[in-house]
């Protein structure tokens, strides 16, 4: 075998232990006992060492100085697997272990702190993710800053600066967009009872609608949704609330956008570097472009309103208009995850400045709740009532998931560029919509991004995808043209 043969090989293996990984954080979320917690950790952390150890081997150091590319693919083999070994020998075994071990055991911490609306429950295990991650991150800054190294693990080729500076650049649009529409009249919600059967039985019909692979992937519940797996084993979890059916319906669409990309990447890059979406920027234009251009447009819920008409009977709608501004009614909330189009950047935004101020310890843990209260009555004009409306309403920081968040904008901003293209490459685009008929537009995502997996880099994809540089217009552009028309501005 070539040195490149055997990179691979060594390679593929260690991918499908990080598969194994991935499917026990997945049943911690769906199906795994309660008191299981703690044994779930040690498992976690072993695996963890095991991956470590094969992530940092000095054999990886031999092969590459050794191997040749065959083609361009392989070149970008050896581009992703060079870079994940230098980001791994960063961090020592025993940290990397560490991680694994508190946020498998955080997990449940958090659930329940959540449930019983106790911030204090959870702070004492905060504390340790937040100085095991900065400890993490000044391993991988290495004298630079500590939030950069974090964000490179979810977009590379990102950082801090250039978040804050486009998150500046979006905020005045997108308040004053917000701001227009909340002088104007709300459109009427749905009301009564969706039975939880039924609206799993939808998460299903409408994960097929656009293009989930069931004998690939399966539908559960989870306190929050996510989407887990590459391949042939793909996962997603949606919830349901009797009273909001809109939770379940687009927590599933959106999340069958992270599958469908996963599912969509070419079958010769399984089990390698170029196996998986090349970022969670990347992954969030498409379960964001899912969810809100296609999800959300005029054309598709006029075929929804009919599937849950079907379904529900009459739930205070009466025609598929009303429907349409139902599904894009702007209002007041707290949970990011249920904000309208025209709110959520400023969620994230909130986040992103929370988050990296806890990493470079301007703000401490104990003082978050009342960090995060104050700004969002300030970017809000109206108070956080409790807990799960606030600071334990996600389960990321939970996870160890520092710099994540400002990537959901970021594939807002993304889905901006790929609608845009879209919608010129796709003519007859709401009619299809129209007939639930997807195919087209999830047809063209998988040709012209999914299908590349982490063959090129984010930007890249992007940009060979949508035929123009990255910015944030084309997004800024579509809510202005959308909630205007829809709010007669």
């Amino acid at each position: 075998m070539s040195a490149f043969d055997e990179l691979m090989a060594f390679q593929r293996d260690t991918c499908a232990l990080a598969q194994v990984s991935g499917r026990l954080h997945w049943d911690m979320e769906t199906t795994m006992p309660k008191g299981a917690a703690a044994q779930r950790g040690a498992e976690v952390a072993a695996i963890e060492g095991v991956l470590h150890a094969r992530r940092t081997a000095p054999e990886i150091g031999e092969w590459l100085d050794k191997a040749e590319a065959p083609d361009a693919a392989g070149a970008a083999q050896l581009r992703e697997i060079r870079r994940d070994w230098d980001r791994n020998r960063k961090v020592p075994a025993a940290l990397a272990r560490a991680i694994a071990q508190i946020t498998s055991e955080a997990h449940g911490v958090w659930a329940a702190a959540r449930a019983d609306e106790n911030v204090a429950a959870f702070l004492p295990m905060l504390e340790k993710i937040v100085a095991l991650k900065r400890e993490e991150g000044q391993a991988l800054a290495a004298g630079g800053d500590v939030y950069d190294a974090m964000v490179a693990d979810y977009e590379p080729g990102m950082t801090g600066g250039e978040i804050a500076t486009l998150f500046d650049a979006m905020r005045p649009r997108q308040v004053a967009l917000r701001a227009a529409v909340l002088e104007k009249p709300a459109p009427k919600g749905v009301s009564g009872e969706f039975d939880d059967r039924l609206q799993m039985q939808l998460a299903g019909k409408l994960a097929e609608t656009f293009g989930y692979d069931l004998h690939r992937g399966r539908v559960d519940k989870a306190v929050h949704p996510f989407s887990s797996g590459s391949g042939s084993d793909v996962r997603i979890t949606t919830r349901t609330n009797p009273l909001d059916p809109f939770n379940c319906i687009y927590s599933t669409i959106h999340e069958t956008g992270h599958a469908a990309y996963e599912q969509g990447i070419d079958a010769a890059y399984a089990l390698t570097p170029l196996g998986q979406g090349v970022s969670m920027g990347v992954h969030e234009s498409q379960s964001r472009i899912y969810e809100n251009q296609l999800g959300r447009s005029r054309a598709f819920t006029g075929w929804l309103f009919g599937e849950m008409k079907g379904l529900f009977g009459d739930f205070g709608i009466a025609d598929a208009e009303a429907f349409y501004g139902a599904v894009n009614r702007v209002h007041r909330g707290y949970i990011r995850t249920e904000a309208d189009e025209v709110q959520y950047n400023l969620h994230i935004m909130l986040r992103f400045d929370l988050e990296r101020a806890l990493m470079s310890g301007d703000l401490q843990v104990g003082d978050l709740e009342a960090a995060w209260n104050d700004r969002f009555k300030a970017d809000f004009g109206y108070a956080v009532d409790v807990p799960s409306n606030g600071c334990l309403q996600d389960v990321h920081w939970s996870a160890g998931l520092f710099g994540y968040f400002p990537t959901y904008s970021l594939g807002n901003v993304y889905a901006g560029c790929l609608y845009a293209a879209l919608r010129k490459a796709v003519p007859g685009l709401d009619a299809q919509l129209a007939e639930g008929d997807t195919s087209g537009a999830t047809g063209w995502l998988r040709e012209n991004l999914q299908r590349h997996g982490g063959l090129y880099a984010p930007r890249e994809v992007i940009e060979r995808a949508s035929g123009a540089a990255v910015s944030e217009t084309a997004l800024l552009d579509y809510l202005e043209a959308k909630f205007g028309a829809l709010y007669g501005l």
